[in-house]
């Protein structure tokens, strides 16, 4: 089967168009669009029907499903009936409690699980109700941001790690709209990527709180500094959901925010993890 590929933005991402994820396809296939997404860092399947055990089937192509790493005693009611590892993300409420995750608003520029030990590589997000605008989702290349660097802020931090921090639910540093269960760690502050070889930035706004080893003080406005280069609107693509959307990310090199959108009108997005290959080198 031969796959027609369309870029996304100049760079970061691709469509894989004429796909039917509900069909099985053989390892050939399966092969191939992991060739492209790595080459891509994100990759977008359209007009997708995809029923939450086949959005799992799809997500084992590219590895090991992940777990939740949020407490069950935090887990909204959406996710009883769903299949283990799969994450609800929702503002739809019953009984004036959202059903899901992350319910309402902007969301800062995060990678997902840094702040866990051992990090998931991959992030599948598949769009089953979406407002009539809003809450788009943006994905910033963090190979391209680490190879234009400036030197007076990669060769300070070069080599060293950085402590991640999240209390689960949280969108904007210091909302204090999280859980009182968190998750922490510490990575490199560049991050050489398993598959590729290729370095990227692997810290962002959200859950980045410092660099080990080194003063808040000389840390906060390099950090800054880095944020602000990383979330460039040339290293960005800026997507805007359809029903049926499903959206392949690598959490390795990239990194994403949520835009916000009308809380009257119902989101619900069904989220799958990859575990990673261990610790970043």
């Amino acid at each position: 089967m031969a796959l027609t590929v369309r870029k996304l933005a100049p760079n970061i991402g691709a469509e894989i168009c004429d796909i039917d994820l509900q069909q099985d396809h053989d390892a050939e296939v399966i092969a191939e669009i992991n060739r492209i997404w790595l080459d891509s860092v994100i990759l977008l399947f359209r007009g997708q029907e995809l029923t939450p055990e086949r959005q799992v089937e799809v997500t084992g192509w590219f590895g090991e499903v992940g777990n939740l790493a949020r407490p069950k005693k935090y887990r909204t009611s959406g996710h009883n009936d769903l299949p283990p590892g799969m994450m609800l993300i929702s503002n739809v409420r019953e009984n004036g409690k959202p059903i899901g995750n992350l319910p309402d608003g902007e969301m800062m520029f995060h990678h997902d699980m840094i702040h866990a030990r051992e990090p998931h590589k991959a992030t599948l997000l598949y769009a089953v109700e979406i407002p009539s605008y809003g809450g788009n989702t943006l994905f910033a290349n963090g190979y391209t941001a680490y190879e234009t660097l400036p030197d007076e802020i990669r060769e300070p931090l070069e080599g060293r790690l950085a402590f991640h921090h999240y209390n689960y639910g949280t969108l904007r540093k210091g909302d204090n709209e999280g859980t009182p269960a968190f998750s922490e760690a510490e990575h490199p502050v560049f991050r050489t990527h398993d598959d590729t070889g290729r370095k990227a930035v692997y810290v962002n706004r959200l859950m980045t709180e410092g660099v080990v080893g080194m003063d808040q003080e000389e840390a906060s406005p390099l950090l800054a500094a880095l944020f602000d280069h990383a979330e460039r609107s040339e290293f960005v693509y800026e997507h805007e959901w359809a029903v049926g959307d499903l959206l392949l990310w690598d959490n390795r090199c990239s990194m994403h925010a949520r835009r916000d959108f009308p809380g009257t009108e119902r989101r619900l997005m069904r989220r799958t993890t990859v575990i990673g290959n261990g610790p970043p080198a």
